[in-house]
């Protein structure tokens, strides 16, 4: 059979999902009264409704009013809802409500409602009411309640085939429009849901057809370009025509067609979020000083920087794995090592929220527990960038969600996952612009503790391939090559199997197996199996040795799935390990004591190939080495013209009021406290967290970064923090990387930690890099990080990108219009603090301490946050002085520990007004600063002594008697007195005897948490 005869190929992204659906035929009413009222038949559909007690405010509900009123759709808007199991298995009433009572009701909140799928009682509509909208996963999309619902009936000793669950909502007489745009955008997400209108007429629930072998053979050596072209595009392969010319050339001079499932095997190692293509590319970059090629522009900029690191280092050299394993590893102490990993989960995000971020987190989970031979995560941070959440719905293009949507789905999934797995999340930042709308940014990371014997693995000849964890589904599927694609607004319908939907639960049993299985010598080598699935992971284990693998032996949610789709599915929660033979017996009596499943699907076959099997025939066989090896380099163009930066005009800025902008920036969404977010996670779970994200008399300030023991028995800490700036890249991506990097560094050094010992990561998310332009400024974002990394000795140990992010529609004319995210770089940020006593948090701490700014201002506001807030353009771009940077950092660290330093917090969004505003309703204190005393480097007015965003800045507080000292040590930076903290709860910054700025405690707070009080 070819591959045009196949329907797998004609359209996977939906075709073969719904062979699969839910049998839902409707059923007659004779046929449906016989269901109903028959106590005879054996196996029967349960359906559980959950409702709140008439006491309880319907939360659902509620949700979807507030979702509606962002749509405007909410006039004249009456919802009322239920959560839904359905169960399908021999049981009778009497049994179906003893389920309901033990496991699912909550009698205090709840009351449920039991009946027969069918029952005319379920079908009825409510007075005030009209329509009835059922709203279930998609066939094969993960159903973690489900999932725990089925385990949990089975411990009770029921006999329960299947369990699924349905939201129920019962919505007023509304105009039809208004009850399509509310089915469509806000009850159901068509990328993993379907809508039911009226009662549910399913007579099982059972998934899946019997998968009979079909070998799928593509001629490819008979190929033309426009027909290799074709099959990438169709197949979402999301190669080049000179990366499927290879693959062609290469299946020539083997005198054979490829396979299916090896055409797939290399689109999932080749693709961008496994190889790195472009940032591991030859690049000719040229810019203002010339021009420069790169056989390897990653290599030779953020690698180098870390190999000339730990040559200066010697002996001394701190770092452990770098650039090699799932993620980087430093010493932290005589026992562990730490690793730190940060993951973007952004095209996923966009089309299911929940889902996307739910296992965008889940992923780096697994990537610290696959570093090594397995660290234990201890803490997460997280970024997300969006657009503004108060975007009118008619400014959305086509194909979009509404922003605050997204941001409360994303918020959610990384909420849930976290928390259900026992993992803090103690670091992390909100970012806001109107170019994110059609492509969010998730950044996920987890750092993970493991000792430091176990940093490295090995798999070793003949060892057996063992899955352990999640089942193998159609969730995922096309994942990695997905992220190499731009969005459009069809995304959503022909990208739905990249989205995956997590289970925590099952990821923290396999976790804890897993360690145990380490702690015994179980294994020689693991690995997460994340993009491309087991192709990825098999791939990367076997490189070096060669590997055979067994496709029909492996765990599936449900029956149907063909060879490729059992081998590059991203079902979550799956682990791979390299296991001795002799060892695999105890291996696997460890997991079934745990209710863990653990599968042999292949072993580690000394060949230098990858055989793919499936019942006895070899389905695909490729070369180790044409894998890894065999792609095609890509020689890109890049160039950079520099913007021409000019000073704001005076007179734009003369009448201004300043204590108003103050406000403004206080209550700018970038700014504003993310209080919101930060509440729903777990700060506190595993007992180690010592700096947390809100600090304060109220425990409601911003914190400058987290600390965290990892070792309780130990005072040596760990801090996180991040850097980043998308608005300064609109001027310069150079500067807006050192401006990260020394932001993700003041951060830590404001709380304590040691800037000669702090490791940072990269994570890159730019628009599409085919444009020389475009990846003209990645090119130069990558030199900013090379020279600051050096200088500072802050060493690069992992990092990842995340390229192509670009939302395509028509619009209103007709006509293409392409949205691009701003160029992004985030920068994290993992320091280590001796004893954690001696950290800091940035509240002011006691009336008549004083005030000093530490670090040189400069004329800075282009990409300012009050630029944006007064609608200004110009103003030059803050640039970083490396050898500055380090011995600023460095000096005031030695005062820090020295104890002569009360508070501390570093001076970024909004300057120095904005960072003394919230030092002092933090710590519920105020502040009187003058700024005469603040000479401004290449001119500048008091406005811009308060609004600057000069890099390396921070506002300390001493006490009195330690002022001679501190001055003392920090004369090689200088330390300018600007004021001191006072007992009345207000700020006034004045320059001479001219007032500038004069507000409450109150109004600034108010100013600063009212944007995003979403509570």
């Amino acid at each position: 059979m070819t591959f045009a005869d196949h329907g797998y190929w004609n359209d996977h992204s939906r075709s073969r999902i719904f062979e699969s659906l839910y049998v839902a035929d409707t059923i007659s009413p004779d046929a449906q009264s016989n269901a109903v009222d028959s106590s005879e038949q054996e196996t029967t559909i349960w359906q559980i409704d959950l409702f709140p007690v008439d006491s309880m405010p319907d939360r659902l509900a509620e949700e979807v009013l507030d979702d509606a009123h962002d749509l405007q759709i909410s006039e004249g808007l009456k919802v009322k809802a239920a959560r839904s199991f359905l169960i399908q298995g021999a049981i009778s009433e009497s049994q179906a409500n003893d389920i309901a009572n033990h496991l699912l009701v909550e009698p205090v909140v709840e009351r449920c409602v039991v009946a027969k799928v069918g029952s005319q009682s379920l079908g009825e509509i409510p007075d005030g009411f009209s329509t009835l909208v059922n709203v279930m996963p998609l066939p094969g999309v993960t159903d973690p309640q489900a999932e725990s619902t089925l385990t949990a009936i089975a411990d009770l000793g029921y006999a329960v085939e299947a369990v699924r669950t349905v939201s129920r909502f019962w919505i007023s007489k509304i105009p039809a429009e208004n009850l399509n745009l509310l089915c469509q955008k806000i009850l159901c997400n068509d990328s993993i849901e379907t809508i039911v209108e009226g009662p549910l007429l399913i007579d099982q629930l059972k998934l899946g057809r019997e998968y009979e072998l079909e070998k799928t053979t593509v001629p490819i050596r008979i190929l033309s370009d426009d027909e290799l072209t074709d099959i990438s595009k169709k197949w979402q392969l999301s190669l080049s025509l000179i990366e499927m010319q290879t693959i062609r050339d290469h299946f020539v001079d083997l005198d054979r067609d490829a396979t299916d499932i090896e055409l797939e095997t290399l689109a999932q190692t080749w693709s961008e979020h496994c190889s790195h293509k472009t940032l591991a590319g030859r690049i000719a970059y040229s810019d203002e000083n010339g021009e420069l090629v790169f056989e390897n522009m990653l290599k030779e900029t953020i690698f180098a920087a870390t190999v000339q690191i730990r040559e200066d280092l010697g002996a001394v050299d701190w770092c452990v794995s770098v650039f090699k394993d799932n993620a980087g590893i430093v010493r932290f102490d005589d026992t562990y090592n730490v690793a730190f990993k940060v993951e973007t989960h952004n095209r996923p995000s966009a089309l299911e929220p929940y889902g996307g971020a739910n296992t965008g987190i889940g992923g780096v989970i697994r990537d610290t527990l696959g570093t090594g031979m397995g660290a234990k995560p201890i803490c997460n941070t997280d970024v997300f960038c969006f657009a503004p959440p108060n975007t009118p719905s008619d400014e959305l293009p086509p194909g979009v969600m509404h922003p605050r949507r997204i941001m409360k789905g994303v918020v959610s999934g990384v909420r849930d996952y976290g928390n259900r797995m026992g993992i803090p999340t103690v670091n992390g930042a909100v970012y806001f612009d109107k170019r994110y709308v059609g492509n969010p940014l998730v950044f996920c990371g987890n750092v993970g503790l493991l000792p430091r014997e176990m940093s490295f693995k090995e798999p070793q000849p003949n060892d057996l391939i063992v899955s352990i964890g999640g089942k193998t589904g159609r969730d995922g599927i096309h994942g990695a090559t997905f992220s190499s694609a731009e969005l459009t607004e069809s995304s959503d319908i022909t990208s739905g199997g990249a989205v995956q939907i997590g289970n925590a639960i099952t990821e923290k049993m396999a976790m804890d197996v897993m360690f145990a299985a380490r702690d015994r010598g179980l294994y020689t080598a693991v690995t997460d199996c994340g993009a491309g699935g087991y192709s990825s992971a098999v791939g990367e284990m076997g490189e070096e040795i060669g590997a055979e693998v067994w496709l029909d032996r492996v765990p599936l949610k449900y029956d149907g799935l063909s060879y490729t789709e059992i081998w590059i599915s991203e079902a979550q929660e799956r682990m791979v390990f390299s296991v001795p033979e002799d060892k695999w017996e105890e291996f696997q009596a460890v997991c079934e004591a745990e209710s863990v499943e653990a599968t042999v699907i292949g072993q580690f076959k000394p060949t230098g190939n990858l055989r793919l099997m499936y019942e006895d025939e070899c389905v695909g066989e490729l070369a180790m080495k044409f894998m890894h090896d065999g792609r095609p380099p890509i020689i890109r163009q890049a160039t950079f013209t520099p913007p021409v930066q000019q000073d704001i005009e005076e007179q734009s800025i003369e009448s201004r009021n300043l204590t108003d902008d103050l406000h403004a920036i206080l209550g700018s969404l970038n700014v504003a406290s993310k209080h919101w977010v930060i509440r729903q996670y777990d700060h506190e779970v595993q007992g180690g967290s010592v700096i947390k994200p809100l600090v304060g008399v109220m425990n409601d300030g911003p914190g400058d970064a987290a600390v965290v023991r990892p070792v309780l028995d130990s005072r040596r800490g760990l801090v996180v923090g991040c850097g980043m700036n998308p608005y300064y890249g609109d001027i310069d991506p150079y500067h807006m990387a050192a401006s990260s990097i020394d932001e993700a560094m003041r951060n830590c050094v404001a709380v304590g930690a040691d800037p000669s010992r702090v490791a940072i990561l990269d994570n890159f998310c730019w628009g599409h890099t085919d444009r020389p332009e475009t990846l003209g400024s990645l090119v130069r974002a990558a030199l900013a990080c090379r020279d600051l990394s050096v200088v500072l000795q802050t060493p690069f140990i992992s990092g990842k990108d995340s390229l192509h992010n670009e939302f395509s529609y028509t619009n209103a004319d007709g006509n293409r219009e392409t949205i691009s995210i701003p160029s992004t770089l985030l920068i994290s940020a993992m320091g280590q603090v001796d004893d954690v006593s001696q950290c800091l948090t940035m509240d002011l701490k006691s009336a008549g301490n004083v005030l000093y700014q530490v670090g040189e201002t400069g004329n800075h506001l282009g990409g300012s946050h009050w630029g944006l807030v007064s609608e200004t353009s110009g103003g030059f771009v803050p640039t970083v002085d490396p050898e500055k940077s380090k011995t600023t950092f460095a000096t005031l660290h030695a005062a820090i520990k020295n104890g002569v330093v009360r508070s501390c917090h570093d001076l970024s969004e909004g300057g120095l007004a904005t960072a003394v505003a919230e030092m002092a309703f933090a710590g519920g204190l105020g502040a009187k600063i003058d700024v005469d005393s603040i000479v401004v480097e290449s001119g500048g007015s008091n406005l811009v002594k308060l609004f600057s965003e000069s890099n390396t800045r921070f506002v300390v507080e001493v006490e009195p008697q330690h002022c001679e000292k501190f001055e003392q040590e920090m004369q090689a930076v200088g330390a300018v007195r600007i004021g001191e903290v006072t007992a009345e709860a207000n700020v006034k910054i004045s320059a001479g005897d001219l007032q500038l700025v004069a507000a409450s405690n109150e109004s600034l707070k108010k100013a600063w948490q009212s944007p995003l009080d979403w509570a």
